[in-house]
């Protein structure tokens, strides 16, 4: 992590550096989120004297995990009729901005985003959220936890379209980067995406964010780092 706000410094004539962030179990901890949203479906359950009420108001951001079926599963609750109602109710309001504002950021992560942005580098919030459903959250979410948003020296990227695959989306714009300047380190926390990175940009950091991931995600290359949050130690 020192060696990469090291490499934030460019010297004169240089092109800028660049450090990519994504948001989504990188720079973020959305579990909060999914957890606001399964208290306001308990609500619902409640109201209907629904037996699944109660299990609901005790669930746990931290015992949450990456699928929404998977949670529910790990509380108990497998009947079909639930699950698919719980993953329409989840999934109208996960992905909109109105609940981003739940998310928390991971440990050290604001201020390794400062380190980075004041030792010169440009930052690039590299989403695989959509913009027209996500964006505007999105960028109030990271102004109001702190992180460099809204300057001169950042970006939030996002995809067009909700429709598109995240690493699809990230293998294709990924090399458009080069625009902004030369990419020094790259996070995320899908491996599938680290490895992309490192195919696009050799010469980065690239850093897998070890949180929560897409099951079955692709072996990770073994010349990806691996952390679990930003602290600096």
């Amino acid at each position: 992590m020192t060696r990469i706000v090291a490499r934030c410094k460019s010297a004169p004539g240089e092109p800028s550096s660049v450090v990519v962030f994504d948001l989504d179990g990188t720079l973020m901890d959305n579990r909060p989120r999914t957890l606001v949203i399964l208290q306001e479906l308990a609500q619902e359950l409640r109201a209907e004297a629904h037996s699944s009420a109660e299990t609901l108001f005790a669930a746990k951001a931290e015992s949450l995990a990456y699928l929404l079926g998977d949670s529910l599963r790990l509380l108990g609750l497998e009947h079909p009729e639930l699950v698919s109602r719980a993953e329409s109710f989840w999934r109208e309001r996960f992905f909109s901005d109105h609940y981003l504002r739940h998310d928390v950021a991971l440990a050290g992560a604001v201020d390794f985003a400062r380190a980075c942005y004041e030792a010169g580098a440009v930052l690039v919030y590299f989403t695989g959220r959509d913009l027209p459903l996500m964006g505007l959250g999105s960028f109030q979410s990271l102004r109001d936890l702190g992180f460099p948003i809204g300057v001169v020296g950042t970006e939030l990227v996002c995809k067009p379209d909700a429709a598109i695959p995240d690493e699809e989306f990230k293998r294709k714009e990924g090399p458009l980067l080069r625009r902004v300047g030369r990419v020094v380190a790259a996070f995320d926390n899908e491996p599938g995406n680290c490895n992309a990175f490192l195919e696009m940009s050799p010469e980065a950091d690239v850093v897998f964010v070890d949180t929560q991931h897409l099951p079955g995600a692709p072996p990770l290359d073994d010349r990806v780092q691996i952390v679990r949050d930003f602290r600096m130690r």
